[in-house]
Order: C-alpha cells, then structure tokens, then sequence
C-alpha cells in the first residue's frame, strides 16, 4: 500500500518521478486565468485565521459541505471562524475521489507543513497549528504569491473596472510578480439580465461619456480596451452558456439596444444577434492587439433560485449544460477568420462529452501566427480532477498537437491554490509517463523540454509576457 500523498503522488513509475522530480516542479508559475482580487493583492492584508484563507468565497467547498448536510450557517452564514472551519473538517473524509481532498491535502502540506489527514478528529490540532503559522507571519497575499514561485498573475476585470489597483501595484517595484488585466466582458454581452442596465450606467461614469446607442456603446468599449492594453492587458475571457451565431444589421443592433435601453423584453434571436456581433467586435480588437482569447462554454448558472435569492451568485450553485455546441462556434470562428480577424482563441468546454468537438475545431484554424493558435483549454472547474485533467489532455494528444498545450489554469479566488499547478504537473507526468513506460513515446532530452513548456514556458510565450 502507498503512502497517503508522499512524494511520488500520483507518479506511478520511474519516468513519471523524474520528469516531475527533475522538470515539472522546478518550473515557475504563470496564472493566466484566476480570480484573485488585485484589491487584495494591493493592501496585502495578514489573513486573520485559516478560515479566511480557505473557505472564505470558496463555492467548491460550500457544494461539498452541502452534499454533507451541514446547515447553510456553517457554510456562507454567520457561524464562527472556528465552527466553519470544524464544519469543513467533519466533510473532509467524505470527499473520496473529490479532487478537493488532494487539494485541502496539498495546501496544508505545501504552506504549513501539515501531513495529517484533516478530519473532524484532528481538527483542532490542525487548527492550532495553521493559525500559529498564519499568526507568524508570512500568509498575506502578496507572501503566499511569492512563496508559490508565480511570475505573473492575469486577473479577471470587468470592461468598466478602473483598474485602479493594477496601476498601484505595478508602481511598487519591491513585489517582483506581474499583476496583469485580463478583459472580461460579459457584463456588456449579457443584454438580456437584469444587471445590464446598471453596468451600461457603470460604464458611462467610467467612460464620462453618454452611451445611447449600440455605435456609442462599441466606441467607448473601443477605448476601454485601449485602456486595458495600456495597463498590460494580454487576456481577455469570455463565458458563454452556449457560443451564439446569428448575424444582424447596424439597424437591427440599433433597435435591439433600444429595446434593452427601454427594459422591454428581448427575444432569444435578438439576443443572439446583440451577443454575436458585440464578441465580433470583441475579437477583432483582441486580434489587433495580440491578446489571447479565451472563451469557456457550458456553465449553467445559478440553478437554485431560493439560494440565489438569499445569498446571491458565485455561491455553489452552478452545473454543466448540455446543447450541440460545434455548428455555431465553428461558423462564429470561421466568420472571424475569413476577415482576417480571428485572435489567439483558447476554447474551454464544461461538458466533457464535448471534448472531442474543441479538440477537432482545433485544427480548422491553426496557422504560423502562433504555435498551436488555437487552443483546447484545460480540465476546468468540473473537469479540474484526475480524470478531467486526463481525459482533456489525452484528447488533445489523439487530435492535435499536446508538446503545443498552455498548460494549466488556477481559476480561483483563495491565494492558497497553487498547489492546484502542482497536482496538474502530476497529472501530465503521470500521463507521459505511462506512454514512454509503454513503449508509445520515447524518453529524450526534448520529451523533458516539452514538459517544462507544457507546465509554463508555452503559456508565457503564447500569451507574450
């Protein structure tokens, strides 16, 4: 029997040991898709307790906890520190094949030294051991970020975001890692939610200027961007339940925005037309400037209405969708690339039944701009386990070139995540490893090459940081 997460986790033979060992582990970490707060990251506040740094906005605990039955007040509501903390450590054993296990398990290995399987028998000894650590210093954000070996962080902002936080951080010369913009327009593609009216309102205070139709609307959008590629931006992200084609005229654009401004109801082709030619617009500025475009398709959000109702989005309430998805997303692609204005795309799906759908698109619309143009995103948010991660990776290697891959994404909102780099590494070892140990690959000194670049070198370089 192996030994609970040694050091040869998830390496199973001696090929896989030494290309993590020796290679994936050494390598820097470029977090080109997160959802740290560059707020937090300024102020660089000492966390209060290991409550704060791990369950605090952590929904994938919250769905965990819930499946366990513990009371939403130990979960999101006013419970203590402690209470939430024991709460979640009387869940722990139950998450058999969850990747939260091995992550809670890493964390608690990699930051404060904890190898003792967290339990509700050893929750307070863990307890006290984590928050002596915190209480000695070394947890504020800006420590942890430095202490994971990141060199760069691409944040999540909204198109009408100041930024003002960006420019400060990047003002102070004593903290070494990159603090980048990453454009995340959704707010101005979804016309159709009660939200779009307030941040249409969000964008004139930022922009100074009085957005009355669809034409102002794209201009000052036009400057936003401007203003986030003069701020560093090399990112951008797009999520979409499904990708939208349905092609409009300026007068159709016109009236469909007058409609929204009016807060009459949009019909599903309207909104259609709104959202295509709005993420086309997108994507020929994004091809001008060279920024990666990354687009995640799938998530249903916000199933449970009650819950949304009490405790609002982002809280653990959200699955996967299941539609066809190639037909639009190949005509949306397609319609961009005859015009010259197909960007750096990295396309991430939720449903993994459409796997092999992203990872056959690929290769429509490669070209010499870029190795590996387009992308075929990571296992991501459900994917992110063993088997998604696998499954993700090994669909790229049938179908498209996987030495080319961007490698892994945080995709989180707590600075102890890193880790999360470190399982991936383990997992694409893993995987090469049982290939060469199989006799399908050989073992040479570019297979140990192609996995420093899969674990970063191919995203710093595809995204030009």
């Amino acid at each position: 029997m192996k030994t609970f997460m040694d050091k040869d986790f998830l390496l199973y033979n001696d090929t896989a040991k030494k290309l993590f060992h020796d290679h994936a582990s050494k390598m820097p970490i470029f977090d080109w898709h997160c959802h740290l707060s560059p707020k937090e990251i300024y102020e660089n506040k000492q966390p209060a307790d290991i409550t704060e740094l791990w369950l605090s906005g952590d929904h994938y605990k919250w769905r965990a906890m819930r499946s366990c039955g513990i009371d939403e007040k130990y979960i999101t509501g006013d419970a203590s520190s402690y209470e939430k903390f024991k709460a979640w450590a009387k869940a722990m054993p139950y998450c058999i094949g969850n990747p939260l296990y091995h992550w809670t398990h890493l964390e608690l290995q990699r930051y404060f030294d904890i190898y003792e399987p967290l339990s509700e028998k050893t929750a307070d000894a863990i307890w006290e051991k984590a928050n002596k650590k915190i209480a000695d210093g070394g947890f504020t954000p800006r420590q942890l970020i430095e202490k994971s070996n990141v060199t760069c962080v691409c944040t999540t902002d909204d198109a009408a975001d100041s930024l003002e936080y960006h420019k400060l951080i990047a003002e102070d010369k004593s903290f070494k890692c990159k603090v980048l913009p990453a454009f995340r327009p959704d707010k101005a593609l979804g016309i159709e939610l009660w939200t779009y009216l307030p941040w249409v309102a969000d964008l004139e205070k930022i922009s100074g200027e009085k957005i009355d139709s669809y034409k102002k609307l794209v201009a000052v959008l036009k400057t936003r961007i401007d203003f986030f590629e003069e701020m560093g931006c090399k990112a951008s992200d797009h999520g979409f339940l499904y990708v939208p084609y349905n092609r409009a005229t300026e007068d159709e654009l016109e009236a469909i925005f007058q409609k929204a401004l009016n807060k009459e109801t949009l019909t599903v082709e309207e909104q259609d037309k709104y959202k295509t030619e709005l993420f086309r617009f997108f994507a020929k500025e994004y091809a001008t400037k060279g920024w990666g475009c990354e687009i995640h398709i799938g998530p249903m959000r916000n199933n449970n209405t009650a819950m949304f109702n009490k405790i609002g989005p982002d809280t653990g309430f959200d699955s996967i969708c299941d539609r066809n998805i190639a037909e639009d997303l190949s005509r949306m692609l397609d319609s961009l690339e005859v015009e010259g204005n197909l960007p750096k795309t990295i396309l991430f799906c939720l449903n993994p039944k459409d796997n092999y759908v992203l990872g056959t698109m690929l290769g429509n619309f490669q070209s010499s701009e870029a190795p590996s143009k387009i992308q075929f995103g990571s296992g991501w948010w459900f994917n992110d386990n063993i088997d998604g991660m696998r499954e993700q990776m090994k669909t790229l290697g049938n179908l498209g070139v996987l030495g080319k891959f961007v490698g892994m994404v945080t995709d989180s909102r707590s600075f102890l995540s890193y880790p999360r780099h470190e399982y991936f590494r383990r997992i694409l070892c893993g995987l090469v490893g049982d290939m060469v140990e199989n006799g399908l690959y050989p073992y040479t000194d570019e297979l140990e090459d192609i996995i420093k670049d899969i674990s970063y070198n191919n995203a710093k370089n595809y995204f030009g940081i």
